[in-house]
């Protein structure tokens, strides 16, 4: 291999040292006949140097001459040369070669590139092209520093994870990409089958099953850096293939023994990523209580505005949507801005948030501020003197502080109060850039049913164990890890024992005939001595995503899909011949005046 360094690794310590770079031209600049190259490849910049006036003899200075005049902008080049001090005053301290230059004594053009769609070079916020050019160009996308930077970062990521599991006794299994079509909550991609024409396998949403049956075979403890897939709406933390960290393990007794392997996970993870210790335990917060005081079940934390219960505060109110909404057994909730931040917020900003709040699912937005130690608004009237007081007391107000009050169902008020807080906090600033908080919700529900169809759904899936929670309702032995507002991964506790199984299904509206045509096979392998087991999944995208800073999961996967699931870079989906479909005995779709879809899912 002729290449002898990288373009980010000399120094002042290999002064004098005869070396081979090899990378990509980034940027030229002739001075009166000395042309300064920046050259770059994955490893950083080396400033290399042709000067006419400083070829040492027996070099062939007409043929470096000819070479370096090749050196168009993103070429790849070779440079022999050897590393010199830069003049006095030239240095740059910004970069970590830049104390130190390579004078040529040879070069060589190795692939001529054509003129680059866009700007390559180091780049400000704002300034890049938009992302369907960078997603079209991605292999030049991925020559950006911030961008092999983070595949670097998701890299050591990922071997870390490998290295504590494997450290714990986990081992890598590798589960089946093409399976069955089973009923997990997202739609399947379907793959059809040659050899069994009219058959279909699916991609697998997660390897749930397999994994579950791992623990069936002996398995003991499993995991496996997963690719799944899911046809679902993209958006900045969805793609339609994604990874997680998929981990299993038999004989654990309760959701604590696979929270403190992930809490053991996270530690190792940022002694090996930034060298810090993380404190442990992280918090706990039950579903319901995260609802009621933050209005979301993966809340951001780290800052307050949280909301508290009004619905007895008030019940006596003579505000006639209030009565309605507790006469329906709705609830009514509120939310202090204290007096600095509400100064910030005059009568047209609370219109404005008035608006937001009912696109966030909320019939309005009730508001009153804290003038001369109580509560005024033009709905104050509708509230006795003690209920005003009440609401004061309950939320804690002071003078100057902005109070918003919320009413409605309990799931879709608290849901668009959540909404609402994370449109505050934006605007507000109150998003902490420079920590992090994780935590665990707990007591989780084991059904949600749908408002509109009145149908029971599972909470996160129908395998979870059912457990009573701390108020006798029916809960899941399941749990979240959560950060920074962001659900990472999932976790729960698994049935094991088919009877309990079937029960769950037939709760969930299966009948006899569906469970045995879509799990009967699952069914039979926990008839056979299935340990008691759990685990849980992180999803790998997401985690780096917010550890990187990045608005989204598409910056931080190599190749990834754009927001309408479309690949630019190499046109899929597309249409294939009808040749290929008739092996598949699929009918074609070609049908007069039907053409292939563009970009924007437009024929």
């Amino acid at each position: 291999m002729r290449r002898t360094d990288t373009c980010g690794g000399l120094g002042e310590s290999d002064i004098g040292r005869r070396v081979c770079l090899q990378g990509w031209v980034r940027f030229s600049r002739d001075h009166g006949g000395v042309a300064f190259i920046d050259l770059a490849d994955r490893y950083g910049i080396t400033q290399v140097v042709f000067d006419p006036e400083d070829v040492p003899e027996g070099s062939d200075a007409p043929a470096i001459a000819e070479a370096v005049r090749g050196f168009s902008r993103e070429s790849a080049v070779s440079v022999d040369g050897v590393v010199r001090r830069r003049v006095p005053g030239t240095e740059d301290p910004r970069n970590p070669t830049g104390a130190v230059e390579v004078l040529i004594l040879k070069a060589e053009v190795l692939n001529r590139s054509a003129a680059p769609p866009f700007e390559l070079g180091d780049q400000k916020e704002g300034v890049l092209p938009n992302e369907d050019t960078r997603m079209r160009y991605r292999y030049l996308d991925l020559r950006r520093t911030e961008m092999i930077r983070a595949l670097e970062f998701r890299c050591r990521f990922t071997s870390l994870c490998r290295g504590y599991l494997e450290s714990k006794g986990f081992l890598e299994i590798e589960t089946p990409i093409l399976a069955r079509s089973t009923p997990e909550g997202a739609r399947d991609y379907i793959v059809p089958s040659r050899l069994h024409p009219g058959s279909f396998y699916a991609l697998p949403q997660s390897p749930q099953l397999f994994k579950q049956l791992l623990m069936v075979g002996g398995a003991d403890r499993y995991y496996q850096v997963a690719r799944c897939f899911r046809d679902e709406d993209s958006r900045k933390d969805r793609q339609p293939e994604f990874t997680q960290l998929d981990v299993e393990m038999s004989f654990v007794e309760s959701e604590r023994d696979i929270q403190d392997l992930f809490e053991g996970l996270v530690s190792h993870l940022w002694r090996g990523l930034y060298g810090e210790e993380i404190e442990t335990p992280f918090p706990r917060i039950g579903y319901r209580e995260a609802m009621e005081r933050f209005g979301s079940d993966k809340p951001d934390m780290r800052y307050g505005l949280e909301f508290k219960a009004l619905t007895e505060a008030v019940r006596g109110a003579g505000y006639e949507i209030f009565k309605r909404i507790l006469a329906a057994g709705g609830v009514v909730a509120g939310m202090r801005i204290e007096a600095p931040l509400a100064e910030r917020i005059g009568r047209n900003g609370v219109d404005r948030y008035i608006a937001f709040a009912k696109k966030a699912g909320l019939g309005g937005l009730t508001w009153m501020r804290c003038e001369n130690g109580r509560l005024e608004s033009n709905i104050a009237k509708y509230f006795s003197p003690e209920t005003l007081d009440s609401i004061k007391s309950a939320l804690g107000a002071e003078e100057g502080d902005l109070v918003f009050l919320i009413a409605g169902p309990w799931k879709s008020t608290y849901e668009g109060g959540g909404a609402l807080r994370r449109k505050l906090a934006e605007d507000l600033d109150l998003v902490p850039r420079d920590r992090h908080q994780f935590f665990w919700l707990v007591d989780c529900p084991m059904y949600e049913v749908d408002p509109v169809s009145g149908k029971r759904d599972a909470f996160h899936h129908p395998f979870v164990l059912p457990v009573e929670n701390p108020d006798g309702s029916v809960g899941g032995a399941c749990f979240d890890l959560c950060l920074d507002g962001n659900e990472l991964g999932s976790g729960s506790l698994r049935i094991h024992r088919p009877e309990v199984q079937r029960e769950v299904f037939k709760s969930l509206g299966m009948s006899d005939e569906k469970i045995e045509r879509d799990f009967g096979f699952f069914m039979e392998a926990l008839g056979y001595g299935a340990p008691p087991h759990g685990g849980m999944a992180l999803g790998i995208d997401r985690f780096v995503s917010i550890l990187l800073g990045r608005e989204s999961i598409r910056d931080v996967i190599a190749f990834p899909k754009n927001k309408k699931a479309v690949s630019l870079l190499d046109g899929s989906p597309e249409r294939v011949d009808d040749a290929k479909l008739e092996e598949l005995q699929i009918m074609s779709l070609s049908i007069e005046g039907l053409g292939p879809t563009d970009g924007d899912g437009e024929a």
